[in-house]
């Protein structure tokens, strides 16, 4: 029997799901964040995320320093480079003018994890209340020859997923509450979370 994941387990009290958490340059409220901070075991900003997690955790920087930060470092304010630095984060400069700072991040956490078995077939439990209304499956690095799922308003059925034909960012539930995954190659896993106040 295939184990099944819960992906916002990591926000529930009882919960114990282990994560990878990547921080991009975009806005993004506190509201989450400690838990999602707490429960992951590998913490990366893509370039300019750096700066949005060093003002987001302003007065507490310490308790707040990422395992890497990756990119071409033109977005990073020097300030926040230096800061990171100087506490030892690692910062990994990928100047591939080809892919964007997120690509490369991700393709530095898929690097840094794949001692773990991330292929194969997977199942999420998403009815914990806390999802949002959207999901998406991106193929990390190189195309997903053969993707199959269930539980979505539009599945795939081994389907190829790659950047320039078709990637699935804009999928969402059907009632089952159940997502399943079957893939040959990595995937990442995007979804929703509901802001803390909602009901």
């Amino acid at each position: 029997m295939d184990p099944v994941f819960t992906p916002l387990e990591c926000l529930l009290p009882t919960g114990n799901l282990k994560i990878c958490l990547l921080i991009l340059n975009q806005p993004f409220s506190k509201g989450h964040f400690h838990h999602l901070w707490n429960r992951a075991v590998l913490r990366a900003c893509a370039d300019g995320g750096a700066n949005r997690l060093y003002h987001i955790t302003e007065g507490s920087h310490e308790s707040f320093l990422p395992d890497y930060i990756s990119g071409d470092f033109d977005s990073i304010m020097p300030e926040v480079k230096e800061y990171y630095t100087v506490k030892g984060c690692e910062l990994i400069e990928t100047p591939d003018q080809d892919l964007t700072d997120f690509t490369k991040c991700l393709q530095i956490l898929q690097q840094k994890i794949e001692k773990n078995n991330l292929q194969g077939k997977h199942k999420l439990r998403v009815n914990t209340g806390l999802e949002g209304n959207w999901c998406g499956l991106i193929p990390i690095g190189s195309s997903c020859d053969c993707v199959t799922t269930t539980g979505l308003k539009w599945n795939l059925n081994r389907s190829i997923l790659k950047f320039g034909t078709l990637v699935s960012t804009s999928n969402t539930y059907d009632e089952s509450g159940v997502v399943t995954i079957e893939t040959d190659k990595p995937l990442l896993w995007t979804m929703g979370i509901k802001d803390k106040g909602c009901t």
